[in-house]
């Protein structure tokens, strides 16, 4: 059954926000202030991109990763030493990054930031236009850098990752060194402007109208969030409506055009929590722009606000989920017309409050792209070669890549997520963006399993890195723009088979009468297709509360089988002088030759063991290129009581080759009795 719901009279209330002056169109000289709004400035993401115009990243990726162009097959591809990477070293500074102009740098992210200076050498300067502490990137209190919600550190809200959103523009190129000491990881992802664009060559004396445009980015992302950016535009409409929709009905309305849809925002309430998680995945929106033959827009309703399974209470800048409703701020325009539709796939009846707000559009809709949101698990199949990677959009045409929402379902515990993002523009053989950690692309560090909130990343939903997580990335500034062809994928370690899961939404503009190749999931892969496994691990306890995070982490992405049940107890975190006491137990008393299988890899420390408080042997270095289980190391032979016992690890140092990281992984304590 499909009806019709009429257009509502209700408006929103104006918002008391400042209305900022963003270009509307492609524009051949940038202004400092321009850029900085293009932080907040969403109406920008749907004008199609112009040629010359792109986004790449440079990070310390594992440069094992190769295309062979003599073969055709991707090498190394799994690579994963990711700390420590460079282009090169000149004298005695290290290379990290090398870009032609005109550009721009949006985002700079590391996880090991230290005292080590980062400098940025602009369109041939002898002297850097920033010569800083990498650590003082990040704190939010250095100039230039001292806009605190621009920048997000280790501390905040437990993420562990440090993140810069701060435009640094260059007109003819941009390098950037590194002294010793500065850490391990990093990206810095930047823009590149079509060749006559005109910018300005970024200084750390910002002029007053620069300050001021970053104060106000900085303000509203400090106290606004949740509202549009764009505040009130003269002429929108608001479509309201408390509704009913039964099981198997299509609620509809059309929106006449030219205009743009600028917020979608709603309000349900639930039986429980169960009921609630099928019911966003059970809800479907649809939105066709301008006729088109399929769906732009095709996502269950809990999804398209940024989050899953169910509500999870967040802010961002253009999705969240509050205690007041959800929302989406996402800019949506049209030339003819747009069709909403609301599908309810449930078995019952739902009800739910719902607002739509248009406007008309600030230019003419020639040069605009529609905007895109597909909900999808496993697509698209790819060569043994790529493996581990996994698409989360792969579309051909025209436009931009604007983020995803990923929905991960990790019934086994541990880390879900090693893998790096690859985006490759326009059929790239080799991605211009590669990454060094699922963490890292959407902005933390580690595997922290904590939730936090940012403007342009989050985590809204973690069960302790075992069951439901669910992280977002949105691109504002920083967008990938595409003239043929795109595709953003991720590398995903842990395969279906094994229980671990994910569901991808991603967001993106095409221009009109483009397919974008992502079809419909039927309702029952939608909803109920996880289904959790057996517990795994070696059941191993610590006791006290060691520095650091200490968690199961699975394996099996590094070769099923080499260790124990393809788990290990990770310690991450810890600092040189940090101990941790492990808990084993003895069945029997008696002497027995104690000894450990641990875990080596590029950021794993040098540690001392002991057992019952008596110095275990020599201490060892868990340096190596790659991660491999050590095999059996002999502890000595001890008298043992029957009852629990304990193994101390001490963190005593690291190799001078090893990303500083001083991680620490136990495969398993092995006893045998030594009569």
């Amino acid at each position: 059954m499909k009806r019709s719901v009429p257009l509502a009279s209700a408006t929103l209330s104006a918002l008391l926000l400042a209305t900022f002056a963003l270009p509307a169109t492609a524009q051949q000289t940038l202004t400092y202030p321009q850029l900085v709004d293009r932080m907040i400035d969403l109406e920008h993401l749907a004008v199609l991109p112009e040629k010359g115009e792109t986004c790449a990243q440079c990070s310390s990726y594992d440069r094992a990763s190769r295309y062979d162009e003599a073969t055709g097959k991707y090498v190394g591809w799994d690579a994963n030493g990711d700390g420590g990477q460079m282009i090169r070293k000149e004298g005695d500074q290290w290379v990290m990054a090398e870009m032609e102009g005109p550009g721009c740098i949006w985002r700079i992210w590391s996880a090991t930031s230290n005292k080590g200076h980062v400098k940025i050498y602009l369109d041939g300067q002898e002297q850097p236009a920033v010569d800083l502490p990498f650590r003082e990137y990040f704190t939010g209190k250095t100039a230039p850098f001292n806009y605190p919600s621009l920048s997000y550190h280790n501390a905040d809200q437990g993420s562990r990752g440090e993140n810069l959103y701060y435009p640094i523009p260059y007109q003819k190129s941009c390098k950037i060194v590194a002294d010793d000491g500065w850490g391990a990881y990093y990206h810095f992802t930047y823009s590149t402007f079509p060749q006559g664009t005109k910018v300005p060559t970024f200084s750390a004396e910002l002029s007053p109208e620069g300050v001021a445009a970053l104060q106000r980015v900085d303000t509203f992302f400090h106290r606004q969030l949740g509202n549009d950016p764009a505040g009130a535009r003269d002429g929108q409409e608001t479509i309201a409506q408390q509704v009913q929709i039964g099981a198997g009905e299509t609620l509809a309305l059309e929106i006449d055009g030219p205009r743009a849809i600028t917020a979608i925002k709603g309000n349900m309430r639930f039986a429980d929590r169960e009921d609630e998680m099928a019911a966003l995945r059970r809800l479907v929106l649809r939105i066709t722009f301008d006729g088109e033959q399929e769906p732009d827009v095709c996502c269950p309703l809990g999804d398209f606000f940024g989050t899953a399974p169910g509500k999870n209470l967040y802010k961002c800048l253009t999705t969240g989920m509050t205690e007041e409703g959800v929302y989406a701020y996402w800019y949506m325009p049209f030339a003819r017309g747009a069709k909403v539709e609301l599908v309810n796939e449930d078995e019952v009846a739902r009800n739910l409050g719902f607002e739509i707000t248009h406007a008309p559009l600030a230019r003419s809709f020639e040069g605009l792209g529609h905007f895109h949101c597909k909900w999808h698990r496993d697509v698209w199949p790819l060569s043994e070669d790529r493996r581990p990677d996994w698409v989360m959009l792969r579309t051909e045409g025209r436009g931009r890549f604007c983020g995803v929402m990923l929905h991960v379902w990790n019934p086994r515990g541990g880390w879900w997520g090693e893998g790096d993002e690859k985006f490759f523009l326009d059929g790239e053989k080799f991605p211009s963006t590669i990454g060094t950690g699922s963490e890292d692309y959407f902005g933390y560090a580690w595997c922290h399993p904590g939730l936090f909130q940012h403007p342009y990343h989050c985590q809204t939903m973690t069960e302790n890195n075992r069951g439901h997580q669910s992280v977002l990335r949105w691109h504002i500034g920083d967008n990938v723009p595409f003239q043929t062809s795109f595709e953003a994928a991720i590398e995903k370690y842990y395969p279906n088979s094994g229980g671990t899961l994910y569901a991808c939404v991603p967001c993106f503009y095409l221009a009109p009468g483009q397919s974008d190749g992502v079809p419909p999931t039927p309702v029952d892969q939608r909803d109920g297709y996880y289904e959790k496994l057996p517990p795994s691990g070696g059941g191993y306890k610590v006791s006290g509360e060691p520095r650091g995070e200490v968690q199961d982490q699975g394996m099996g992405a590094y070769g099923s089988g080499k260790w124990h049940n393809d788990n290990q107890l990770w310690w991450t975190g810890a600092r040189p002088g940090d101990k941790m006491d492990i808990v084993f137990p003895v069945k029997k008393a008696g002497a027995y030759q104690v000894s450990v299988t641990l875990t080596k890899a590029v950021d794993y420390g040098i540690v001392q063991l002991w057992v019952d408080g008596k110095k275990a042997g020599e201490p060892i270095d868990l340096f190596h290129d790659g991660v491999v289980p050590t095999g059996p190391i002999a502890l000595g032979t001890y008298e043992l009581a029957e009852g629990n016992h304990q193994l101390t690890v001490e963190i005593v140092g690291a190799n001078e080759k090893a990303v500083k990281a001083y991680m620490f992984g136990l495969d398993q304590i092995l006893l045998k009795s030594a009569k």
